[in-house]
């Protein structure tokens, strides 16, 4: 997040699109509502009428996968009708002119036929962001997975730019991070591109400098992903480890990647528990829980924190870090003979410039934020205030829009979401454990607007087959008008409803991240 959590109960206007926060970031949420107590306007794009869409001044229920056009159109409205902040597009940005030529042609109306919206809405919608102040930006998955991800991404970035709301006290850009630990993982390098710190992988300072730690030549170039590993298991890779995430529930085209994994000569799998990924492995190394660990993580307001270990380890489970730099040693790689967290965390702030100014006794309490550049910094809440980094421009990028990989025909004529819902976490490798939130939430289902299931035959309660060009898979029906007619819902959280069986359509370029929500489907009565 550009901004920190309180700046949520700042803004004068909010623009939340593809995010449920209210289900998927309820604590978080609880700050949005605060704001809108206080006489905020809320605009929030999402084809199905969530909880927080029900909150909002205007609710865009768009066909899946436009987002780009309405971001288009919006922009063009902000141009259209002098809501530009001139002075921040002069001082703080570059590449304007194109940008500004380039939406003059992408109109309201332009844009209905695509989002299948009223063009007075997006006119709307642009008029209210375009005249917050401040206006902020909220987003999740529902941007983020799709073969444009990257290209919605960057036109909320444009917004954001043209409007002037970067820097400011309740505005910005901000991503809601998924799982609680996710922002430290990008900051430790868990991406194909970056080094720990986002120095690039392509610098070769940067190959230079985590060559020398390792011992090793480190190639200046960008790693893989998963989606490439998975497709080059059995080939060029031969085996694989999978740290605490069940692969086989949570990625797309299920069979694609059950297949993957059986081609590997070798997989090892650390977890809690033994997952529907686990099964597949050759060896189980039992992982901590996060009350059995002590660590750091780093949240979605990139809140640097302590974690402590409150009781001890189960049976044989041991750190993550632990098993790593174990396995590490075996190879007979140099440069992983850590005592505890602490070397390890230590070590993170000697490499990654964003820590530079951290240690573990430093973060005892949890109040610093990053980037924290040296030791008397007191840490960044907000980003941008001022100038960009390095003082560098804020760019703004010309894009145009594009249909999702697969669209809905004759054959497969529905189209299908996917998320998550309030009482399962993720894949349920945890809380589906649990006998409390089983009462709550024991099955899952497909949620059919009522027009729909009366035209289809469908019944609630009933059962149905969905079918998509990769398989099909049973589920139970819940007739609900919070899915828009012809757009079916349902969650990835339950294995015994493979869902993933049926999305992988297609794949962002840029991050290859698929596209999980938008998938053509049939479905017809059991």
């Amino acid at each position: 997040m550009s901004n920190p959590l309180a700046d949520m109960e700042k803004p004068d206007v909010i623009f939340a699109i593809g995010t449920n926060m209210t289900e998927c970031h309820p604590v978080a949420a609880t700050r949005l509502k605060r704001a809108l107590t206080a006489g905020a306007k809320m605009v929030v794009v999402d084809p199905r009428k969530t909880r927080l869409a029900k909150l909002a001044d205007l609710h865009l229920s768009i066909r899946l996968g436009s987002d780009v056009a309405l971001l288009l159109a919006m922009a063009h409205v902000i141009q259209r009708d002098g809501l530009m902040d001139d002075s921040f597009i002069a001082e703080r940005t570059a590449d304007s002119e194109a940008f500004l030529e380039h939406i003059k042609g992408f109109t309201p109306e332009w844009a209905s036929e695509i989002c299948e919206v009223p063009a007075a809405d997006i006119e709307q919608a642009g008029q209210i962001f375009g005249r917050g102040k401040p206006s902020a930006i909220y987003y999740t998955l529902g941007i983020t997975e799709h073969i444009c991800g990257v290209d919605n991404v960057q036109s909320l970035c444009n917004l954001a730019l043209m409007t002037g709301n970067l820097g400011l006290e309740g505005g910005g850009i901000n991503p809601m991070r998924g799982q609680n630990n996710i922002q430290g993982a990008g900051d430790c390098g868990a991406v194909p591109a970056n080094f720990p710190g986002f120095q690039p992988c392509h610098d070769p300072a940067s190959a230079e400098k985590f060559s020398k730690l390792y011992g090793t030549e480190i190639d200046c170039e960008r790693g893989i992903t998963k989606v490439a590993a998975l497709n080059q298991a059995g080939d060029s890779i031969r085996a694989m480890i999978i740290d605490g995430e069940n692969t086989v529930v949570t990625d797309p085209d299920r069979n694609h990647c059950e297949k993957a994994l059986k081609s590997l000569d070798h997989l090892v799998v650390i977890d809690l528990f033994l997952t529907e990924t686990a099964e597949f492995a050759d060896v189980i190394f039992p992982a901590t829980a996060w009350g059995e660990t002590d660590g750091v993580q780093a949240n979605t307001e990139r809140r640097v924190q302590r974690l402590r270990a409150a009781v001890p380890a189960y049976g044989e489970s041991k750190p993550d870090w632990w098993i790593v730099s174990e396995i590490a040693k075996r190879l007979g790689t140099p440069g992983f003979e850590y005592e505890s967290a602490k070397d390890v965390f230590n070590e993170l702030c000697g490499l990654s410039p964003i820590y530079a100014g951290l240690d573990w006794d430093r973060i005892e309490d949890g109040e610093y934020q990053w980037p924290v550049p040296d030791k008397d910094h007191p840490g960044t809440p907000r980003l941008h205030e001022g100038e960009f980094k390095n003082g560098m421009k804020g760019l703004f990028k010309v894009i145009g829009y594009r249909d999702p990989a697969e669209v809905i025909d004759d054959e497969f004529p529905i189209w299908l979401t996917t998320g998550r819902r309030l009482e399962a976490y993720h894949s349920r490798t945890q809380t589906g454990r649990s006998a409390g939130i089983e009462y709550l939430l024991s099955h899952e289902s497909l949620e059919v607007n009522p027009n729909d299931a009366k035209a289809w035959g469908l019944t609630n309660g009933g059962m149905a087959i969905m079918s998509s060009a990769r398989g099909s898979i049973e589920i139970q029906v819940k007739v609900t008008d919070m899915s828009p007619e012809g757009t079916v819902f349902t969650s990835f959280s339950f294995a015994n409803v493979p869902v993933n069986v049926l999305t992988g359509s297609g794949y962002d370029p840029v991050t290859e991240t698929a596209e999980l929500k938008v998938c053509p489907v049939s479905v017809i009565p059991i």
